[in-house]
């Protein structure tokens, strides 16, 4: 315990070559040594920064301290007016199909739809511009509403009358969903009618959609058994053309292309005589017992 000790300080120049050596020694096993832990903490660190940057400037953005709220999620956003029209127009065509056809007023459509809660701005604005102006709505002169589909019917009936209307009139079938839209209990009606040979179905063949044509049975024709019989007989197989125009020939009956319009030959156009050079008059003939003759000096001239 009487031993001292002595402080040497690594910068004096008096310093051992053996201290000099352990301390190379030293650095160079630190200097070899991998620090990982302490890169997982910087990177660990990195991220929660910049999450609370992140969050901080989405704070600054808000101007509150909690989460963002943009105007489409208020009350008077736009999104929140269109979503108040939607469920208005589901709703009178749920109405519609369920065959209830007396019109509402805006007050009772919002009772209907649990919508008392909207505001002033929105009711004005569903009574001016939306339900005015929408296609599927149809607005009484008592500003009460209705729902106002493609075609108005209510019955088979109706739809069979609508159809036959059509074409009679030349214009075709209806969409197969312009009819779910407009008629209750469209499906099991439309089904009917098809197996009982009232309408017709075709779909499209840019879109499969379906459209239905009314079945008109006037056309159909009622052929004699015996004449169906005789024309089912008669086998040409293995018979050309001119086989069977030589055999109608034979037979006295003559084939079609025999039966056509003749053309004439077109008529030739007749040149255009050439313009004959029109004769002038001669000079004064018609004047022969008017004109006098002058001499230089413009005394007449005695004939």
């Amino acid at each position: 315990m009487g031993k001292e000790f002595k402080l040497i300080s690594f910068s004096d120049h008096k310093m051992d070559a053996a201290l000099k050596r352990e301390r190379e020694d030293f650095k160079r096993r630190a200097m070899a040594v991998p620090v990982v832990e302490n890169k997982k903490r910087k990177v660990e660190d990195t991220g929660g920064s910049s999450s609370k940057k992140s969050a901080s400037s989405s704070t600054a953005k808000s101007g509150k301290s909690g989460p963002a709220f943009t105007s489409k999620y208020s009350s008077g956003g736009s999104n929140y007016k269109f979503g108040v029209l939607a469920k208005i127009v589901r709703h009178m065509k749920a109405r519609h199909m369920d065959g209830m056809d007396h019109p509402l007023t805006l007050e009772e459509i919002l009772d209907e739809t649990n919508q008392l809660d909207v505001t002033g701005a929105t009711k004005m604005w569903l009574s001016t511009e939306a339900l005015a102006n929408n296609p599927k709505i149809e607005v009484t002169p008592e500003m009460t509403y209705l729902f106002k589909p493609p075609y108005k019917m209510v019955n088979k009936k109706e739809l069979m009358k609508l159809l036959k209307r059509k074409d009679l009139n030349g214009e075709g079938g209806i969409m197969y969903d312009d009819v779910l839209e407009s008629l209750p209990n469209a499906e099991k009606i439309v089904q009917t009618l098809t197996t009982n040979g009232k309408i017709i179905q075709i779909s499209r063949p840019c879109d499969k959609k379906r459209v239905l044509f009314f079945f008109d049975h006037t056309t159909d024709l009622e052929i004699d058994g015996e004449f169906v019989k005789q024309w089912r007989s008669i086998s040409v197989d293995g018979l050309d053309i001119q086989k069977i125009e030589d055999y109608l020939d034979k037979q006295g009956i003559r084939s079609m292309q025999d039966q056509g319009l003749k053309r004439l030959p077109m008529a030739k156009r007749k040149k255009a005589q050439a313009n004959r050079k029109k004769k002038a008059p001669k000079d004064n003939e018609h004047l022969a017992d008017v004109l006098e003759d002058y001499d230089e000096r413009g005394k007449k001239v005695q004939s």
